[in-house]
């Protein structure tokens, strides 16, 4: 066996050990555990070119008149900057900062205390304000995103069990694509480099963040979505781990750019340019466990393949495409289960 072999299966031996936090493979061990000082590193994308954007010139806050009231089920939440965007997506403009330092003042009692700060999620009460931009410069973006996590409709589940080549057919299908990391990055936090949609205090007050962790069943694998849902027993599994919220519950959980649940609530793949096969996937977000829940930490553990109960996803799409709606009839996973269910991440 190679060295980077054996270092993968001690790291996954290690991960299923300490964190059991999901159905079999994957891990809450993140490749980018935090420190007490955190200095965000460039994204794993950052060595990458930049992702294309629609506009050399980027103005970073809208004009008044792009910003749209919400319409429908999506009325009660802020307005957000539509223009140029198929419907359901808000679009996001500005500067970003590709390397940020995020130094946290005070830790939950369980990271603090812990011998071993590899066997608990780093969860920070508390950070420095305000964040600090490191780069020499930052990279303009333009894009559209879908406002909620998909199907990106009020009232439904945010999808899981879902993995990462699924979701990113999911989204050609709609002729759309996987957010970049940086993108989601950029959505969540902003100019500004907030660790949390809301600011730099942890609460649970915000979004769907904090619950409970209840153990999952390993001595059985988990089946992709479609396929457990017609699973009695991975049907009654996924019920008893699941706390999602539905799309829109929380009007409390907005990022500045109008986009809803990006900490909390489920885990969402983004794309990593640059990278090859298996490793272009990365988890980001957080999901509704005890976990970072934060905007910039991405697990990168994951492989292509892999997916868990708490892993969605949600679309991007430059400026002006041309899209279509989700065609409830078509077939939205391959036939067979494509790897066995992903241990939750520690984002």
């Amino acid at each position: 066996m190679s060295s980077s072999a054996s270092k993968g299966l001690r790291a996954l031996r290690l991960c299923l050990a300490l964190l059991p936090l999901g159905v079999l493979l994957g891990s809450g061990c993140s490749r980018n555990s935090a420190a007490q000082t955190e200095q965000t590193e460039p994204s794993a994308s950052a060595a990458a070119p930049a992702p294309s954007v629609a506009t050399a010139e980027v103005d970073a806050s809208a004009p008044p008149d792009s910003m749209t009231e919400p319409t429908g089920p999506e009325a009660n939440f802020p307005k957000a900057n539509t223009e140029g965007c198929p419907g359901g997506m808000v679009r996001v403009t500005g500067n970003y900062c590709p390397a940020m330092v995020q130094t946290c003042k005070e830790h939950h009692a369980e990271y603090a205390n812990a011998k071993d700060k590899a066997k608990v999620s780093e969860r920070c009460l508390q950070y420095e304000e305000p964040s600090k931009c490191i780069s020499k410069e930052r990279t303009p973006l333009d894009f559209c995103m879908d406002r909620f996590e998909y199907p990106n409709q009020v009232g439904e589940l945010p999808r899981v069990l879902t993995s990462w080549q699924q979701a990113k057919k999911l989204c050609a299908d709609q002729g759309k694509r996987l957010c970049t990391e940086d993108e989601f990055n950029f959505a969540c936090e902003g100019e500004e480099g907030k660790p949390h949609v809301w600011g730099y205090n942890r609460t649970d007050e915000h979004c769907n963040m904090d619950k409970p962790y209840r153990m999952p069943d390993h001595t059985r694998q988990m089946k992709t979505y479609d396929r457990c849902y017609q699973d009695e027993r991975c049907k009654a599994e996924m019920d008893r781990l699941d706390q999602r919220h539905r799309i829109g519950e929380r009007l409390t959980c907005v990022s500045w750019a109008g986009v809803v649940d990006m900490n909390g609530n489920v885990n969402e793949w983004v794309e990593l340019p640059g990278k090859q096969y298996p490793d272009r996937s990365g988890l980001k977000g957080g999901w509704w466990g005890p976990v970072r829940n934060r905007c910039r930490p991405t697990v990168t553990f994951h492989k292509e393949e892999d997916y868990g109960y708490e892993a969605g996803f949600r679309c991007c799409a430059e400026v002006g495409a041309e899209t279509k709606p989700i065609d409830a009839g078509a077939p939205s996973a391959p036939a067979a289960d494509a790897a066995p269910a992903a241990q939750p991440s520690a984002n």
